[in-house]
């Protein structure tokens, strides 16, 4: 990690950049697969699966057998893990689903809205170097909760033509209706528009590298809808001198070993703390498996030092993180001050993990700074808000003028007329 002693504010926005890349050339190699599968449909997700997965598939389609043989791979252990897992997310979302409230804005005018599950929704699941099985229960579960009436999962396969068994698990305990072993820029393609195999969705939800998060926001401009914008996984660290240097290391390398575009941020008052974080960094480092990958992540990461709590604050605002952790002896009353934050993680013993899994909360979330106009994921994500209005002869008396004079005010003498035609038939 790079250090940075108390930066002047004229210097924090670009010191808060997140790694970039090169679109213009990403958008040209994700075009060449998204307009080769529109095109050419299944024979052309045979081409890439062999060029992108190393494997040769004649049929992408999960089978029943394959699921019952993923289920029996499973340790009861992880099985149990898994369903807690589900209860607690289940648990959460499921108090998000609120009663259909009637208002009547004026005597004899009814105005009410429902919120209705989308009907067919497509999830995507990373399965290189980690398969995520985890977000299928954040993705699968609030789908199920809101009626969705048709769940698509796709996940590319490995070297052997199969998904992980934890994959296949998830996606029956959650309710999934059909999955397909696809991968990367074919997968969302083919769930934006459609194949002979896959069925077409009207929202595709799920992480990816950055060649999906290219296609999913290329498909968005074809007005397929997408769960939100979304880059390499992040989390910012708030500290002060109560907190636990070797948590802080662990959160941070946590998050470091996603992938090398990952970016962790440390923000404190505390010298002292940092010089205490960075020997237990390199400590931990050396035990992780995904060690190249941290070490990566962490060039692209920073230590930042700020004269008072105040500025740590306002910097935080301004980074807008993913995941945010509060190590601090006030945390929840710093938490009041947070206004731009995916998650918030309070407290010494609230790692970044146990919302990654367990918790209830979601952990599809808003990165690259998105979190300042955007909210993760939620039961709200699966459905869509009709509003319904119903009006009483006495309701279009006593609301009839109002809508005739701004009509006219308007130039819009078909509105005025719309209303009128009804009052003078009373």
């Amino acid at each position: 990690m790079k250090t940075y002693f108390y930066p002047d504010k004229s210097e924090w926005q670009q010191l808060l950049l997140r790694p970039s890349f090169d679109s213009t050339s990403l958008q040209e190699k994700v075009k060449t697969v998204l307009n080769e599968v529109k095109l050419n449909g299944d024979n052309a997700i045979k081409g890439f699966t062999q060029q992108f997965d190393g494997v040769v598939l004649n049929d992408f389609v999960v089978s029943e057998n394959e699921i019952n043989e993923a289920v029996a791979l499973l340790s009861a252990e992880l099985k149990k893990a898994i369903q807690q897992a589900a209860k607690n997310i289940t648990t959460f979302h499921q108090k998000q689903i609120g009663e259909v409230e009637i208002i009547e804005t004026m005597p004899g005018v009814k105005c009410w809205r429902k919120s209705i599950g989308i009907e067919k929704v497509g999830l995507y699941i990373p399965g290189g170097t980690a398969p995520l099985f985890s977000t299928i229960l954040m993705l699968g579960i609030p789908a199920k909760i809101t009626g969705c009436k048709e769940i698509i999962l796709c996940s590319p396969p490995n070297k052997n033509g199969k998904l992980h068994p934890a994959i296949l698990f998830a996606a029956q305990l959650v309710g999934v209706t059909k999955i397909f072993k696809i991968g990367g820029v074919q997968a969302i393609t083919a769930m934006a528009y459609g194949t002979a195999t896959v069925p077409k969705v009207y929202k595709i939800f799920g992480p990816g590298n950055q060649f999906v998060t290219c296609a999913k926001q290329l498909i968005l401009q074809d007005g397929i809808a997408i769960d939100m914008p979304a880059g390499p996984s992040e989390v910012c660290v708030l500290a002060d001198d109560s907190a636990n240097a070797s948590f802080i290391a662990a959160d941070l390398l946590s998050q470091a070993e996603h992938g090398v575009d990952s970016q962790v941020l440390l923000v404190t008052c505390s010298e002292i703390l940092l010089q205490s974080v960075e020997e237990e960094l390199n400590k931990q480092l050396q035990l992780l498996p995904r060690k190249n990958i941290a070490v990566k992540a962490l060039e692209n990461s920073k230590a930042i030092i700020l004269t008072n709590m105040d500025d740590v604050i306002e910097m935080v605002n301004e980074y807008a993180a993913e995941h945010l952790i509060i190590s601090c002896k006030d945390d929840e009353a710093i938490a009041e001050k947070i206004i731009n934050a995916g998650s918030i993680f309070l407290g010494n013993y609230s790692p970044e993990s146990v919302g990654d899994y367990a918790s209830g909360t979601n952990h599809t979330l808003p990165t690259n700074g998105f979190a300042k106009a955007y909210s993760g994921v939620s039961v709200d994500s699966f459905v869509k808000k009709i509003t319904y209005q119903k009006l009483t002869q006495q309701g279009l008396q006593q609301i009839g003028k109002t809508v005739e004079l701004m009509a006219e005010a308007e130039g819009l003498d078909a509105h005025k007329n719309a209303v009128s035609i009804r009052l003078k038939n009373l």
